[in-house]
């Protein structure tokens, strides 16, 4: 992937309640140039929030680059990054092979795992509401997303 353009994004995802009406927010930045943006639903969940940041972001990319990810959702993280190839293996269902369940999220996880493929990412988690300056960032947008629906 080398000469391929450099990004760093941050998502965050919020709901208040779980479910109930949720918000995300993504920062997207290239060189000097940085864009936000920002989303909300009427009824969701914090992680459906959490993902559809993700899904979002990379929408937003034009074309392949090398990715420098940051969300505070162990749940995103690790959903991408350890447990994402065994539900592909059980057909997007999680569990063992003979007892599989329904994948929570199934729609986005596969929206999300297209969205990447044509992206080198690097995947990083960062705790939440501990000071770091972008993930506060996008917490905000996702918080008055949610709150200006």
């Amino acid at each position: 992937m080398a000469n391929k353009p450099q990004v760093t994004i941050f998502t965050d995802g919020a709901c208040s309640g779980n479910p109930g009406p949720g918000g995300w927010g993504a920062l997207l930045r290239f060189g000097n140039h940085e864009r936000e943006f920002s989303g909300a639903a009427e009824e969701t969940t914090n992680n459906r929030m959490e993902l559809t940041a993700a899904v979002m972001a990379f929408r937003a990319l034009k074309e392949p680059c090398q990715v420098e990810i940051y969300t505070d959702s162990e749940y995103l993280k690790k959903g991408i990054t350890d447990w994402i190839n065994n539900w592909k293996k059980l057909g997007w269902r999680r569990g063992s092979p003979g007892k599989t369940k329904q994948l929570a999220n199934a729609d986005l996880w596969k929206e999300l795992d297209q969205a990447i493929s044509d992206h080198q990412v690097s995947w990083h988690w960062v705790r939440g509401h501990a000071g770091h300056t972008e993930n506060e960032r996008v917490d905000n947008l996702a918080v008055s997303a949610m709150k200006n629906r």
